[in-house]
């Protein structure tokens, strides 16, 4: 039957309808871009105002107005790109939804800055240039308004091509650059940067040799056993009473220490009974997970849900605490030197400025989050809920232990660093355990493959880690610190002759 002329019509009408739907789908699409870009510029407006409420009618305000919407700038753009490291592996593993993750990060971030984050804001605002070499108040105020514009707008262009560098090495590229350009290279504390550069090379390598240790320990006493149920009902226990102790440590440390001072041995004790209390709340829901789980590597995954979500939890508490320095720490040598007019070797840090900077970083994380998320967790080495425990709780201790000797080091290069080491461990641990050998071959003559037919030779070859990622990461952590400085040095001479 040849079609007629209605069915020509409909069969148009139906391609212009599905025409019609795409087209309203791509406007959604740009519709969700623009509107998360609508929330950060009022966010911005919203900084401004607090901001004014604070210090407006008071010297310098203006300059100290303006830092703050470029903090809050800036805090927006850590939260895009350097949160993803928190999360990531997390999200990356399926052991949480994007959106769970995201609320976790955000809660704990803005914890972490507001209650720990003190101390490694003064080694970022005071620690990198001697304020001395300065000869005007001004100078300094410029130099530092350059530094956290430079290190923004550097790390805004990341977030956009997809890049997760270190914003930490973006704002001491940007106080290093403009500090040069105001006063010379004398102004640079040379050994503080030379212990600041040692940090991101030896923080990388522990957060790997971390993950790795931990990684072969649930390899050796749980993944590998005959009964794997029954192992991980005596393991995985620990390994969340480890991860209790580590951040009770923590918090008596650094959390509560506006309210009563507690020393390292007090500190550890209450660690110690933390970790033995979540030890004996969390075995008897451990057993009642596995009581019915097959005895399988996909059944282990379900009951390292818990520790992950507390890892991921403790990371973000962490990195709040050591990189909402980066945003708020320029901010407040600005704050102090141009409401007081004159540089002071210590800065008091205003509470509204901590909450600029937390906040931002939550909105950032919300709203700009998610592409840097599956990066880190999807593209660099495939991770299961065991390897993102592992890779999660490496960074959490790293960033901890950094932020506890007031060291800015980088958690990207903490946290990517964690995932390298998990995967290349994996690498050498495939062709070379001979526990695993062992395990493999009985497995396979179980179920009738006899052990010859395991090409271990193949084994040795299989590349678990993108080598195209390892390379294009690393060159973003090396030119980041040039990039900033160069950029912060030019807009520094933009400002000053502006001024004049």
């Amino acid at each position: 039957m040849q079609p007629t002329q209605r069915d020509y019509s409909k069969l148009t009408l139906d391609k212009d309808l599905a025409k019609i739907s795409r087209v309203e789908l791509a406007t959604q699409f740009l519709s969700r871009k623009m509107l998360g870009l609508g929330i950060a510029v009022a966010f911005l407006v919203l900084a401004l105002i607090f901001a004014s409420l604070f210090v407006s009618g008071l010297p310098g305000s203006v300059i100290i107005i303006a830092a703050a919407v470029v903090g809050a700038y800036m805090a927006l753009n850590i939260g895009a790109n350097d949160v993803a490291n928190n999360v990531g592996p997390a999200v990356g593993s399926n052991a949480m939804t994007m959106g769970v993750a995201l609320v976790i990060a955000a809660v704990f971030e803005s914890g972490g800055a507001l209650i720990a984050g003190g101390d490694v804001v003064s080694t970022i605002s005071k620690g990198i240039i001697d304020p001395d070499n300065f000869a005007e108040s001004s100078s300094f105020v410029w130099a530092m308004m350059a530094a956290l514009i430079s290190s923004a707008v550097w790390v805004n262009l990341a977030t956009w091509v997809g890049a997760p560098v270190s914003t930490t090495h973006s704002v001491v590229g940007g106080v290093m650059g403009a500090g040069i350009a105001a006063a010379g290279f004398t102004v640079v504390n040379w050994p503080t940067m030379a212990s600041i550069a040692a940090s991101w090379v030896i923080s990388p390598l522990i957060g790997g040799v971390i993950a790795a240790i931990f990684l072969a320990l649930i390899k050796t006493l749980i993944i590998y056993q005959d009964d794997k149920i029954a192992a991980a009902r005596r393991w995985v226990p620990v390994l969340i009473a480890i991860m209790a102790g580590c951040f009770a440590t923590y918090l008596a440390l650094k959390g509560i220490k506006k309210i009563v001072k507690i020393d390292i041995q007090s500190a550890l004790l209450i660690g110690l009974v933390v970790a033995l209390a979540a030890w004996a709340l969390v075995r008897p829901v451990i057993a009642r997970q596995s009581a019915h789980l097959e005895n399988r590597n996909q059944s282990l995954r379900k009951l390292f849900a818990i520790p992950l979500v507390c890892s991921a939890a403790l990371l973000s508490f962490a990195h709040g605490a050591n990189d909402v320095a980066n945003a708020v720490g320029p901010l407040a040598a600005i704050v102090h030197t141009a409401g007081v007019g004159e540089i002071a070797a210590k800065v008091t840090i205003p509470w509204w400025v901590m909450v600029i900077g937390a906040f931002g970083i939550s909105f950032g994380l919300l709203l700009f989050g998610p592409k840097l998320i599956r990066m880190v967790g999807q593209q660099i080495t495939k991770l299961n809920p065991m390897r993102a425990y592992c890779v999660a709780l490496s960074a959490a201790i790293t960033v901890i232990i950094a932020s506890w000797l007031g060291l800015p080091v980088s958690s990207t290069h903490i946290a990517v660093g964690a995932v390298f080491g998990v995967g290349f461990f994996r690498e050498w641990y495939t062709g070379n355990s001979k526990r695993r050998r062992r395990y493999v071959n009985k497995r396979k003559t179980l179920t009738g493959v006899r052990p010859q037919e395991i090409n271990h030779s193949e084994m040795r070859r299989r590349k678990l880690v993108r080598r195209s990622h390892f390379m294009t990461i690393v060159a973003a952590w090396v030119v980041t610190v040039p990039a900033a400085a160069l950029l912060s040095a030019v807009i520094f001479y933009l400002l000053s002759a502006i001024q004049t």
